[in-house]
């Protein structure tokens, strides 16, 4: 059982604080269908996190990429996981750090963040400039290519002696599995963690990941 009051808890976003990506929902409303080839190269490996968000933001047309309303909008459309509430506030209660952690454009989970009262870790987009930014990003990391590197507050929180659990779902998920205590799984991170023989807990929702971690 873990120590919940020396515990960092680690929460994607895309997939799994909200019911689907807000990132694909955003470029199926606003992109050419290029967008999917973007995607799937990110997703075989061929291309990082960074590289891929560019690729796909430089799709948006200039006027699409300054309208801030219209975009937050649009990803609001997108359900959040009701369970999230009742799980950020019994880890707190318990004594735990909740940390959001996001690669994708940032602004749709930095919402959400901000409305449950947690610190979040993710790009960040200009809206003067339409310009997508990568304030978290790690280039010191082995491998380079995230946008915002999940590794890096894993490392840290390991380093002031707290045990780290990650949730997740997706491919910007992987490289943080392989350095948290405890790993929460579902859809594409769940396949990946059987083919590299991490070990996960499985989760359809956030009150799957409550029952397990908040008895």
């Amino acid at each position: 059982m873990l120590d919940l009051a020396r515990t960092s808890v680690f929460l994607d976003f895309d997939g799994t604080i909200s019911e689907a990506d807000t990132g694909v929902h955003l470029m199926e409303r606003l992109a050419p269908r290029e967008w999917h080839s973007i995607g799937d190269a990110y997703r075989r490996g061929e291309i990082g996190s960074r590289e891929c968000l560019l690729d796909e933001w430089d799709l948006l047309a200039p006027a699409t990429k300054a309208d801030e309303a219209k975009m937050r909008s649009i990803v609001r459309e997108v359900p959040i996981d009701p369970a999230t509430g009742p799980l950020v506030d019994a880890l707190r209660a318990a004594g735990a750090e909740v940390v959001v952690v996001s690669d994708g454009f940032g602004f749709p989970a930095d919402e959400i963040a901000g409305a449950l009262g947690v610190p979040v870790i993710t790009n960040s987009v200009d809206w003067t400039q339409g310009r997508l930014e990568f304030p978290n990003e790690d280039r010191c990391c082995a491998c380079s290519s995230c946008g915002t590197c999940k590794q890096a507050p894993i490392k840290d929180a390991r380093r002031r002696g707290r045990s780290a659990v990650l949730v997740g779902d997706g491919a910007s998920d992987r490289k943080a599995a392989l350095l948290a205590d405890v790993v929460f799984a579902k859809a594409e991170l769940a396949a990946w963690c059987v083919t590299s023989g991490v070990r996960y807990l499985g989760f359809k929702t956030l009150a799957d990941v409550h029952a397990a971690l908040v008895p």
